[in-house]
C-alpha cells in the first residue's frame, strides 16, 4: 500500500523506537521521538537523523508492537518500506489485507453511528473485494494500490473506528463474486435516486452484468441516498469565467485549440444514458459545437473554485447575452461517478434495517458473498 508517491521530502517517526534495514540487516535504530527525513537526491534519498547516510531503499520496523511508525505524522500498523523512484521517494505501508480495510472503511464512508453498522459491513465487502480484485494493480512500481482516490483511501490507524473494525471482523474473508470470479466493485458517495452502467462514466471499462442501473428509491418513493449533503447542487458560471475555464479543460482533456471556445453560445445535453446521465454534453460555438464525452464532463466543466462537476446527472440552463453565453447554471444530483454502491444509498437502507447482504445485492444484482478465504 503506497502511502507516499513521487515525494520530494517524507518524514519517517515511531510511537517508539524503531529499527531501519538494508537488505534486511539492521542499519540504524531511531529512538523514540525522534523523526527521520528521506530527502529525494538523484537517484536515491538522504536519510537526515538517526545514523544519515544517502540510500536507495530502507526498510522500518517498530521495535514495540503496540507503538506504530508513522509518515508524515500519521501513524500506521504493519511495517515501512521507502525506495527511490524516478528522484522522488515513494513510501510502502506492508500490512495484512484485513489490518488494512480497518483503515479504509471509515475514512471511505466517515464515522458511522450504530444503527448504520450494516453499511459499514456492506463497505469493509466491497473494499476488500477491490483490494483484492486489484492486488498488483502497481506491481511495476513496486506496490500493489494506493492510498488516496485513485484506488481507496486509506488514512491508517488514525482513520479507525470500534464500530468500522468490528465490521470487517464481522465480514472476514467475505468478497462479492460472479461466476465464481471476483467482480469489478466500484462505489461512489452519492447516486442521487439510480446509479450508473460503466460506460455512462469511464473510458474503455466493458459493460459487466452486475455493473447496472439500479432503481435506487425505497418504498415511499424517495431515494436511499437522500440524506447525503450532496444530493442536489446547483454551480453557476458567469460568461467570462466558463470562458476561461473550458480554454484550459477542453484542450487538456479533450486536445481542443482554446481558440474554438472564446465564443462560447451555448451548452447543452444532446444524450442521455441509461441512468439519466449525460453521455454527450455540446458546448455550441462560433465554429460548430465541441462534443463533450460522458467521461470528460465533469473535468471539462470544472468549477469556478475549482473542483469537478459534482456528477454527471445533471441539467443545464444557458442564458444568452448579446449572441454569447452571459450565464450558465448546472443543476444536479448525486456526487461522483454513479457506478456501484452509493455509499449514502448503504447508510439509508441500513438505517431502514437492510443488512449488508441486502445492501451488496442492491448495488451488485446477480452476484454472490462468498468466503474468498
Amino acid at each position: 500500500m503506497a502511502v507516499a508517491v513521487a515525494a520530494r521530502r517524507v518524514e519517517i517517526g515511531g510511537q517508539g523506537d524503531f529499527l531501519a534495514a538494508l537488505d534486511g540487516n539492521p542499519e540504524f535504530r531511531v529512538p523514540q521521538g525522534q523523526t527521520l527525513v528521506l530527502r529525494a537526491d538523484g537517484n536515491g534519498f538522504v536519510a537526515e537523523g538517526g545514523a544519515g547516510g544517502r540510500y536507495e531503499r530502507l526498510s522500518f520496523a517498530s521495535l514495540s508492537p503496540s507503538r506504530y511508525l508513522t509518515v508524515d505524522g500519521r501513524p500506521y500498523r504493519g511495517t515501512l518500506e521507502a525506495f527511490a523512484q524516478r528522484a522522488a521517494v515513494t513510501v510502502v505501508n506492508a500490512i495484512g489485507i484485513e489490518a488494512y480495510l480497518g483503515g479504509v472503511v471509515n475514512a471511505e464512508l466517515g464515522r458511522r453511528a450504530v444503527p448504520e453498522r450494516a453499511a459499514v459491513e456492506a463497505q469493509a465487502i466491497v473494499s476488500r473485494t477491490y483490494a483484492l480484485h486489484n492486488r498488483g494493480r502497481f506491481a511495476a512500481e513496486g506496490y500493489d494500490l494506493q492510498a488516496g482516490v485513485a484506488d481507496q483511501v486509506y488514512g491508517g490507524v488514525g482513520s479507525e473506528t470500534p464500530l468500522g473494525l468490528d465490521a470487517v471482523r464481522a465480514t472476514a474473508g467475505l468478497a462479492l463474486t460472479h461466476d465464481g470470479d471476483l467482480i469489478a466493485p466500484f462505489f461512489h458517495s452519492t447516486c442521487g435516486g439510480r446509479t450508473a452502467t460503466p460506460e455512462e462514466a469511464f473510458v474503455g471499462v466493458r459493460a459487466l452484468p452486475y455493473l447496472k442501473a439500479v432503481r435506487d428509491q425505497r418504498p415511499d418513493g424517495g431515494a436511499w441516498c437522500d440524506a447525503s449533503p450532496r444530493f442536489r447542487w446547483s454551480v453557476e458560471w458567469e460568461g467570462a469565467v466558463l470562458r476561461a475555464i473550458l480554454g484550459r479543460t477542453l484542450p487538456a482533456a479533450l486536445g481542443v485549440d482554446a481558440a474554438t471556445v472564446r465564443d462560447v453560445r451555448d451548452v447543452y445535453v444532446r444524450r442521455r444514458g441509461a441512468s439519466g446521465r449525460a453521455t454527450d454534453v455540446r458546448v455550441r460555438v462560433a465554429g460548430g459545437e465541441v462534443p463533450v464525452p460522458a467521461h470528460a464532463v465533469r473535468t471539462v466543466f470544472e468549477t469556478p473554485e475549482g473542483r469537478p462537476l459534482g456528477s454527471t446527472a445533471v441539467e443545464f440552463e444557458a442564458t444568452a447575452g448579446g449572441g454569447s453565453l452571459a450565464r450558465l447554471v448546472a443543476r444536479g444530483g448525486g456526487w461522483g461517478h454513479g457506478v456501484g454502491m452509493c455509499q449514502w444509498g448503504a447508510v439509508g437502507r441500513a438505517r431502514g434495517g437492510q443488512d449488508h447482504r441486502t445492501i451488496v445485492n442492491a448495488y451488485f444484482p446477480g452476484t454472490s458473498l462468498a468466503r474468498w478465504y
